[in-house]
């Protein structure tokens, strides 16, 4: 039998934290995702069941941030789900026991990276990374943008200084050099 050491999107065995002064940005690997898209005929299903696990249904550019799960509206019927993967590292498999037929759900959590960018700078960063009106946007406000020639979802999160930004996991090292890159830019 073999050996194996789980690895971070970069490449540790525990995630990366890089502090700055004015900005902290923290690899976030404790993350358990799923998409959920409702199935042609079923979209009323699968909102009530959306609503029955985070409370509301994410419209177009917005999420329910909530513990444990929450959730972000990708497109039209079509929403990511997340919550901590310590306690829900099977959440594909729960949400297809929940949703039923009303959706198909496919399992992400390798397929994203996540990083959490907490400080003053953070609106600055953001200005640098990307074309979001980040100083207009309000918490649960979500964002599908470009980071460094990478698809991503930007986040903002309950605090004030606190965005999340998901991207590609296989670009994991290049869209974290965006950001460190833009972290010193705005030292």
């Amino acid at each position: 039998m073999h050996d194996l050491t789980p690895i971070t999107a970069l490449g540790g065995t525990e995630p990366r934290v890089d502090a700055f002064d004015h900005i902290t940005i923290e690899e976030n690997d404790g993350l358990a995702l799923a998409s959920v898209v409702a199935r042609l005929g079923k979209e009323a299903a699968c909102e009530k069941a959306l609503r029955q696990l985070l409370g509301a249904v994410p419209a177009i550019g917005r999420a329910v941030l909530r513990d444990p799960e929450a959730g972000f509206c990708m497109g039209p019927a079509q929403w990511m789900l997340g919550a901590p993967r310590n306690t829900h590292e099977l959440l594909a498999d729960q949400l297809k026991d929940h949703f039923g037929d009303s959706a198909s759900v496919t399992e992400q959590s390798g397929a994203w990276v996540c990083f959490d960018l907490r400080g003053a700078a953070m609106e600055d960063m953001c200005e640098r990374l990307c074309n979001i009106p980040i100083r207009q946007m309000e918490s649960g406000d979500v964002r599908r943008t470009v980071v460094h020639q990478l698809g991503c979802f930007v986040i903002r999160r309950a605090d004030d200084d606190h965005v999340r930004i998901l991207g590609p996991r296989a670009s994991a090292a290049t869209l974290h050099h965006a950001l460190i890159a833009a972290a010193y830019s705005t030292a």
